[in-house]
C-alpha cells in the first residue's frame, strides 16, 4: 500500500516545517491504525469513509478519520466526538479540543501509543456502515 502522489505533494507543501513533520507523522499513524491509503479531501487527509444521515434528512459522505495540517496546530477530525475519548484524551498529553475536533499544536509532545488508540477507535466506529449521530452527541 502506497501514499497516493496527490498526498505525498499536499504534504511537501505544507508550511511551517514542524507542521509538515507532524503531518508526516499523522500520515504514518493514520495509515498503520486504519490499514487504508490516505485520500485528499479539500485540505483533509482522510482514511476510509462513511456515510452520514441524520433525523433532520441531511445525509452526505465524509472520511471516517483524518487531520488536516492547519499553521495554528494539526487538526484530528473524531467525528464520533471527543466525548467518546475522555479517558484516552486525558492521556494523551497537550492538546486542546472542539466538538469534533482534537487540536495538536506539537505530535511530538504527545503520546502517539494513544493517539493511535483513539484514531482506531473513531475509525471502528464510523468505517462500519452509516452513522446517524452529530460529533456532539457522540460518546453519549
Amino acid at each position: 500500500m502506497g501514499v497516493p502522489t496527490e498526498v505525498r505533494d499536499f504534504i511537501a507543501k505544507v508550511e511551517p516545517e514542524r507542521r509538515r513533520r507532524d503531518a508526516e507523522t499523522l500520515l504514518e499513524l493514520f495509515t498503520r491504525v486504519t490499514g487504508t491509503e490516505p485520500t485528499l479531501w479539500g485540505t483533509i487527509v482522510g482514511f476510509g469513509s462513511y456515510h452520514y444521515k441524520y433525523a433532520s434528512g441531511r445525509e452526505g459522505d465524509t472520511p471516517a478519520v483524518g487531520f488536516a495540517p492547519r499553521k495554528a496546530a494539526s487538526t484530528v477530525y473524531l467525528v464520533d466526538g471527543v466525548g467518546a475519548h475522555t479517558g484516552q484524551l486525558a492521556r494523551l498529553g497537550p492538546h486542546t479540543t472542539g466538538v469534533g475536533c482534537l487540536y495538536l499544536k506539537d505530535v511530538a509532545a504527545v503520546d502517539l501509543d494513544v493517539l493511535a488508540e483513539i484514531v482506531a477507535g473513531t475509525y471502528r466506529t464510523l468505517a462500519g456502515g452509516v452513522y446517524t449521530k452529530r460529533a456532539r452527541d457522540g460518546g453519549t
